[in-house]
């Protein structure tokens, strides 16, 4: 008996039910360069991925699950294959995208406020309280304002 099992193979369709990533988008990946080649079948010529493809792709899916860019994804694949060599330019690579979520949860944070003061605005005019009303209005416009800036950013 052998002491080597048999590896485990996935279609298309369980990848993508397995990654949470469509079948285009993983076809997109393979022809791009985000993802290595996959196997194909010898008669039906259609993907077979193993446990390998698998395990590269639940972690790509996470990077783009960060909203890392195709190409920063495509240079964290293929660093990886480099190893410990390619580890600082990982690192900047994972700290680039980290900056871009902390802006973009400032921006997040912005509109949230501005939703929290257009609420207090209408309550205030609910409640027929004009100078609170005026006062929540001119917040809200400087907050729109802030808002414009920060989506050039």
């Amino acid at each position: 008996m052998s002491a080597r099992t048999a590896q485990h193979t996935y279609t298309i369709k369980e990848v993508a039910v397995l990654t949470g990533l469509p079948a285009s988008t993983l076809r997109y990946y393979e022809s791009i360069g985000v993802i290595a080649p996959i196997s194909r079948g010898a008669s039906s010529k259609h993907r077979i991925y193993d446990e390998d493809d698998l395990g590269q792709l639940m972690w790509v899916a996470c990077l783009a699950a960060t909203g890392m860019s195709v190409s920063d994804m495509r240079q964290y694949v293929a660093n990886g294959q480099l190893g410990p060599s390619a580890a600082g330019e990982q690192i900047e690579l994972l700290v680039e995208q980290e900056r871009r979520l902390a802006l973009e949860a400032e921006h997040i944070a912005l509109r949230q406020r501005y939703v929290h003061l257009k609420i207090d605005y209408w309550r205030a005019v609910q409640a027929g309280d004009d100078a609170r009303a005026e006062m929540l209005s001119t917040e809200a416009r400087a907050l729109a304002d802030e808002l414009k800036r920060a989506r050039k950013q």
